[in-house]
């Protein structure tokens, strides 16, 4: 194969030198951008070339002919084969500064937005030796059988639909690893057919496994096509023997063929079907399809940022679009005169309510529904405007409804600095003032980025 060409197959010495918002490193080979996986800023690399486009192209690393001075070795044995993380080998202290970097790029090239003022990620203070491992609260795992007939437990590998199987996970608590090795062995011992998605035969779809950080209780959710798991009463009760933080065992219904790991129906086998967990100060009863920030100390990091920032007072009222479970709205309740949520998910908005219940939370309320439906039929001017819309942003409709309305102040929580880029533009067009951004690592060993926005009205 020659050497050198912008063709595919080709081979070519590259330097990295910075990372996509993907995750990627971004090298430059004849004056365009070549995409790498696994490579890191200041790698000295030869890349083979495995898609070529006019403008771009995506690469392999091939060789590491020097290594970029933030590359080190990852903490787990198999990180360069799962698909669960794609920074391992990434110095902790550069991720951070990586993903500053990719929200500051987001908002100057998609929201025209010169110099904007993006804070680092919160430090987040943890009892944890290593805060940006062991932090995940929830993990759900696909299913699997070897060639030899074994129950086997993991995520897949990168680019690929082959199960990588795990005994422990590095980036789950600790707490979990137990369940995750010995629950393989019971499944094989009880015969319970796993799931084969190519002939959508077999029950058991995935392992899911939730904490309480603050707490310890775990729940544990089996995902099955039917329910139909011959002795689960039984292994289940002996399951809450075994593992003290055990509080309940539930199965999830998903006789779909999709990707999603959740099914609509949730059956209570053993034990409750949630966990408590303290949160912004607050009791929350998680259930394990609830969602919920799987890191909990950075979730509230970002909640103590908002709520400093935005200096809610007593006569205000604040409204929650995109509230989930009243994760941000419960504590933040407790500053206003009012809160009200809006969320599209019915059990989610069940949820909210029964932990606004359990916390005597008495000047909330909620309401199930698209966001954009019941902005305008909404009936109060809001004061202060929190959204946390899912990854692709605000819908149109709720950010011209918004701009009508006019509230003092916005927070906008984003999971996607291309879609926060697009929306902050709209309402920076509209007569408000960038003030912050705060970037928070939700997901450390990734590349992916929590934003809170803040902005203020100008007239």
């Amino acid at each position: 194969m020659e050497r050198g060409r912008w063709q595919q197959g080709s081979l070519v010495e590259l330097t990295v030198t910075d990372l996509s918002d993907t995750g990627e490193g971004v090298g430059r080979f004849e004056n365009r951008p070549v995409f790498v996986p696994d490579a890191v800023t200041g790698d000295r690399a030869d890349v083979r070339l495995v898609m070529v486009k006019p403008n771009y192209a995506r690469g392999q690393l091939q060789e590491l002919k020097q290594p970029g001075p933030a590359r080190i070795r990852p903490s787990c044995i198999v990180a360069d084969k799962c698909g669960g993380c794609q920074w391992q080998h990434i110095a902790y202290d550069y991720q951070r500064q990586a993903k500053q970097n990719i929200v500051i790029q987001a908002l100057e090239r998609i929201g025209g937005i010169p110099n904007p003022p993006v804070a680092a990620p919160l430090e987040i203070s943890t009892p944890a030796e290593k805060p940006f491992l062991g932090y995940r609260n929830k993990c759900s795992f696909a299913l699997g059988v070897s060639a030899t007939g074994q129950v086997q437990a993991g995520y897949y590998q990168k680019g690929s639909h082959r199960l990588l199987n795990l005994n422990r996970c590095p980036v789950q608590d600790d707490r979990l690893n137990p369940l995750l090795q010995e629950i393989k062995g019971d499944i094989q011992n009880l015969g319970w057919r796993v799931y084969d998605e190519t002939t959508h035969s077999g029950e058991v779809r995935h392992l899911s496994l939730r904490i309480g950080r603050r707490t310890g209780e775990i729940l544990l959710t089996l995902v099955t096509r039917s329910g139909n798991l011959p002795g689960i009463e039984a292994q289940a009760s002996q399951w809450l023997s075994r593992y003290p933080g055990l509080v309940g065992v539930c199965l999830n219904l998903n006789p779909h063929r999709t990707n999603a790991i959740f099914g609509e129906e949730m059956v209570m086998i053993a034990g409750r079907p949630y966990l408590r967990e303290l949160f912004g100060g607050l009791e929350l009863h998680l259930r394990g399809d609830t969602f919920f920030q799987v890191y909990t100390e950075a979730a509230e990091g970002l909640l103590q940022a908002i709520a400093s920032h935005l200096d809610l007072q007593p006569h205000q009222i604040l409204l929650d679009a995109y509230c989930g479970i009243g994760t941000f709205t419960l504590p933040l309740a407790r500053y206003v005169k009012e809160a009200i949520g809006l969320e599209v998910q019915v059990a989610a908005v069940d949820q909210a309510r029964e932990n606004a219940r359990i916390n005597q939370i008495s000047n909330v309320s909620f309401t199930a529904g698209k966001v954009e439906e019941l902005l305008p039929a909404l009936g109060v001017k809001p004061d202060v405007v929190l959204l946390d819309p899912p990854r692709k942003g605000c819908d149109r409709a709720v950010l011209e409804t918004l701009l009508q309305m006019r509230p003092d102040r916005l927070a906008y929580i984003s999971c996607k600095p291309a879609t926060l880029a697009r929306d902050l533009k709209i309402f920076i067009e509209g007569g408000y003032r960038l003030e912050l951004v705060q970037t928070a690592d939700f997901f450390p060993q990734t590349a992916h980025v929590e934003c809170a926005a803040f902005l203020q009205r100008l007239d």
